[in-house]
């Protein structure tokens, strides 16, 4: 088969098998696990092979056109360079370890059905996105992926939580999608074609008339999807969501998408200096602003997904200061560090009994009770901080690195101002990315008190395919230099001075954080806050639920609950209660937005009932008046009807006559 056929059949497997899955739920349930992983993992197989014959080499174009439009052409296009098939391995190995973690995470669910070809459809998305070379069918593997959140962030319905998490999801990122299709439509008018690699050739002839508002436009759906500033608020909510749901938007779907269409049509945004400086202070402000609210959260999930906004806050300044390759270098080591984090995360829930960090510090006995989620969550914290020679360590540098070349004038696609801005807030960014991964780790698996409940040993599928994710996250990084042809044959090695700093101030934010742990802990209280006692023999996902719910803290005033032993509270001081809360940009929003619709929407309800069927209910009520006037002048009389037609003729005649006169004088 040639490489263009398998590219095919990489999205096609998955979509197939959430097809079998729906139509087989019912009526074959013991079918529904085997058609969850085993189509994702041929898929994943087959995305290696396209992977290995691609080689790094010239890019695969193949393309056929779908229908004819009449001008801008919309064809089903193939583009796989190094960055597209080494995204489609990175989202194939973690929807497979996704869906085998589910088998056993969701195991007595009755939704699983529904739940593993939403699953699929959302693999199969992201890959059309990966692989596709036409913007137009790349949207709508991207609309896709938003309708499959929206259910997979609200599968657990029941609570308010998760139904207020999806639809914040849904909407929030198609608030971004509008600007995004209207900036899609001005570069297919600019350059007269949706195929990315004719887009490319175009810029790169000067054929673009509007760069920097084509680039605004398309910066604001990359926004949305990849919870970047202002709109990255929905992220941290669709924790709501099954653990496995929050590794794979993280790790490898959604949320890399925006950043992996950047990286695919960066020549357009290079056209314009202000969009690249204005995407360096959207990723400064996200990276800052994430960090800050990271080490004040008492959700475990939501300390990962703040983390995770932080991280591709990363990635868009190593975009911000035009290198692509190092941009997609992270987003390749965090999507493997990042889905151990959250899956582990969700053995942690499991064991303990609870998503409050405060709760599992009164807890001991928890990294011995689960060592594979406790080894494999140290190593992608130390990934996360990082720390050489992890994954994360290398993939940091490059963007470190990048900025500052940037800024000191060694590389010109981007403003020097915009390499400073990336520069600065990264190396201050790893200080707090060190600070809150130390935090987690202490506080979940450094408990002091009584052990919580034994609630059994955590099924296989969900601990193997832990140590399946560490291994890239322990070698990913060494291999970096012999993976240069997949990056333009751009080199990603670190330099010794940046590196130097910036595993410097990451130490220092961890030993800072373990020195403020030290001195709250001598002081803390010994009581559990927030602790959900489950039943032993208790599926992952119910205790899971349970914890959600009955945790109200963590979904609500969180900035009030009482945690002595935080060292997010010594560390952040004053500011602690505003960055708890996300620094109120929800309220914010609420009050700048949401209130004035709402108030909108009752003003036009008002009109409609008591202005607009106001005139309807009069009218109709006029014309039964006139009915009924006209129903009792019929008496079947015809004397009457004689009389009423002469005192009409009359009247009418009179009638002319006074107008003859009025006329004639």
């Amino acid at each position: 088969m040639t490489t263009t056929t398998l590219a095919v059949l990489v999205p096609l497997l998955p979509f197939l098998g959430a097809v079998a899955g729906l139509l087989l739920g019912r009526t074959a349930p013991g079918f529904v696990r085997p058609l969850a992983v085993l189509p994702t993992l041929a898929a994943a197989v087959v995305a290696v092979v396209v992977a290995a014959r691609q080689g790094g080499g010239p890019a695969v174009d193949a393309a056929t056109e779908l229908t004819p439009t009449g001008s801008v052409p919309i064809e089903l296009a193939l583009h796989l360079d190094g960055f597209a098939v080494l995204v489609a391995v990175l989202v194939g190995l973690v929807a497979t370890c996704v869906q085998l973690y589910s088998t056993a995470y969701l195991r007595d669910d009755p939704r699983y059905p529904s739940y593993a070809a939403l699953v699929s459809l959302f693999t199969s998305a992201m890959l059309l996105v990966v692989y596709s070379g036409d913007l137009m069918v790349l949207l709508v593997g991207w609309e896709i992926m938003g309708i499959c959140s929206y259910f997979l962030v609200g599968h657990y319905w029941e609570t308010p939580e998760a139904r207020a998490a999806s639809l914040k999801a849904f909407l929030v990122t198609k608030l971004g999608d509008v600007p995004f299709l209207i900036g899609l439509f001005a570069l297919a008018a600019d350059t007269g074609t949706f195929r990315i690699t004719g887009i490319l050739d175009a810029v790169a002839d000067g054929g673009l008339d509007h760069p920097t508002v084509v680039a605004l436009l398309l910066l604001a759906g990359v926004a949305g999807k990849s919870a970047q500033f202002p709109l990255h608020t929905w992220l941290p909510d669709a924790m709501a969501g099954p653990t496995p749901v929050s590794a794979l938007i993280h790790a490898a779907t959604m949320v890399a998408a925006g950043i992996y269409f950047v990286a695919r049509l960066l020549p357009v945004f290079a056209e314009s200096g202000a969009a690249l400086v204005v995407l360096a202070v959207m990723a400064a402000v996200t990276m800052i602003g994430s960090g800050l609210a990271a080490l004040a959260q008492d959700d475990i999930k939501r300390v990962l997904a703040y983390s995770t906004i932080g991280q591709l806050g990363y990635m868009s300044g190593a975009l911000a200061v035009g290198d692509r390759g190092a941009a997609v270098f992270h987003l390749l080591s965090h999507g493997a560090f990042k889905a151990v984090l959250f899956l582990a995360a969700g053995v942690v829930i499991h064991a303990a009994g609870t998503n409050s960090l405060a709760a599992m510090s009164r807890t001991g006995g928890l990294a011995r009770r689960i060592p594979d989620a406790y080894w494999t969550m140290t190593v992608a914290l130390l990934a996360l901080a990082a720390i050489p020679p992890f994954a994360g360590f290398f993939s940091k540098e490059a963007v470190l690195v990048a900025a500052e070349h940037t800024a000191l004038g060694d590389r010109d696609v981007a403003p020097a101002a915009a390499g400073w801005i990336v520069l600065v807030t990264g190396l201050l960014a790893a200080v707090l990315t060190a600070a809150y991964a130390t935090r987690l780790w202490l506080l979940a698996f450094r408990g002091r008190g009584a052990e919580a409940p034994d609630h059994g040993r955590q099924p296989v599928a969900m601990t193997s395919v832990l140590w399946v994710l560490a291994v890239p996250t322990l070698a990913f990084g060494l291999t970096a230099g012999a993976i240069t042809d997949w990056f333009d044959g751009h080199s990603l090695a670190p330099t010794l001075a940046t590196g130097v700093l910036s595993t410097g101030v990451g130490l220092v934010g961890g030993l800072v954080t373990y020195g403020a742990w030290r001195h709250t802990t001598a002081h803390a209280a010994r009581r559990p806050i927030g602790a959900v006692v489950a039943h032993p023999d208790a599926e992952p996902a119910l205790v899971e639920a349970r914890a959600m719910t009955a945790h109200t803290a963590v979904y609500g005033d969180i900035a009030d609950a009482d945690d002595p032993s935080d060292p997010g509270r010594l560390l952040l001081g004053p500011l602690h209660r505003h960055a708890a809360s996300g620094f109120h940009l929800d309220a914010l929003y609420a009050a700048v937005f949401v209130r004035p619709v709402l108030a909108a929407a009752r003003l036009v309800r008002f009109l409609d009932r008591e202005v607009v069927d106001t005139y309807v209910r009069g009218a109709a009520g006029g014309t039964l008046l006139l009915g009924a006037a006209v129903r009792r002048a019929q008496t079947g009389n015809a004397q009457t009807y004689v009389s009423a037609l002469l005192a009409g003729s009359l009247v009418l005649t009179i009638a002319v006559v006074v107008l003859a006169n009025v006329n004639g004088s």
